[in-house]
């Protein structure tokens, strides 16, 4: 009886030490869901998914509604984890410069560029190493509903991710450097160029010719020669796509950004799936 309550207790300890090796990383938005399960201890991601929310969940009820049946179906949603972080993916964010932050002029900031309310709960995000400032407004109703499940977990606006990891990797380049990353219905444009963020912003496109006019704009406002200037592509993109080949067009050095991780990736993973959640798959460090 001692030894089987030994092995008991033995077992309970060794599934309580694995709770510690296991990440959860979550990237929320009206259009889907993405998850990431990651060994701490191997370094390598262990399971990478991806829901679409087909309405498109317009209103933050059903997007609570769309995440509470996803953890009702899916069971690696169910599972405890050492540690849990989330990213929010909304165009309620702007960055500050650090210098001209203060945390009682939040409102101030956003209301510049997103319609916001007297009662949006607004946060913000520090790029420590960038001497900025994102402020934003995220998902609180979904938060809480996270709250009550993982009892605690962090959590950044997505652009908070994006922006740091494109500034650590390319700030010191040498070339202008235009970066496209591109969803559903919305892409972000980053240029980095002179060892700092020259430009970050989002827009909406229904037609390839609405993506190459943006990044056309935004060049010509720069003052960047599409002869000269590196354009990355990352998010739901392909050499194949027609988004692609119309940044070819215009732009003389086009390419996919590559997934720098140092997490490793199961044989099952393609390229394109790790550039389509390079967000996600950066939220760990």
């Amino acid at each position: 009886m001692m030894d089987q309550k030994k092995n008991q207790l033995t077992k309970i300890s060794r599934d309580f030490n694995n709770l510690n090796e296991k990440h959860l990383s979550i990237q929320l938005s009206l259009d889907g869901f993405s998850f990431c399960i990651i060994n701490t201890v191997e370094k390598k991601i262990e399971k990478l998914e991806h829901f679409p929310f087909e309405d498109h969940s317009p209103t933050p009820e059903k997007l609570l509604k769309n995440v509470e049946d996803l953890f009702v179906k899916e069971k690696a949603l169910q599972t405890r984890y050492g540690s849990v972080n989330i990213s929010h993916v909304n165009q309620l964010s702007t960055l500050v410069p650090k210098s001209l932050f203060d945390e009682e002029r939040m409102r101030d900031y956003l209301k510049f560029s997103s319609k916001t309310y007297t009662n949006d709960y607004i946060v913000h995000d520090e790029l420590e190493n960038h001497d900025m400032v994102n402020v934003y407004i995220p998902f609180v109703n979904v938060n809480n509903f996270f709250l009550e499940r993982f009892g605690s977990f962090e959590y950044k606006h997505f652009s908070t991710i994006l922006v740091n990891n494109l500034l650590n990797t390319y700030k010191f380049s040498e070339h202008p450097h235009m970066f496209a990353y591109v969803g559903e219905r919305q892409f972000q444009i980053l240029v980095i160029a002179e060892h700092k963020l020259m430009f970050y912003n989002s827009f909406s496109y229904q037609s390839k010719e609405d993506f190459i006019y943006y990044i056309l704009f935004t060049a010509e406002q720069l003052n960047l020669n599409p002869e000269t200037f590196e354009l990355m592509l990352a998010g739901i993109i392909e050499k194949e796509s027609e988004l692609y080949k119309m940044a070819y067009t215009y732009v003389r050095k086009v390419s996919l950004l590559e997934n720098r991780s140092e997490l490793k990736f199961p044989a099952n993973i393609k390229e394109s799936s790790k550039r389509r959640h390079f967000t996600l798959l950066n939220q760990f460090i």
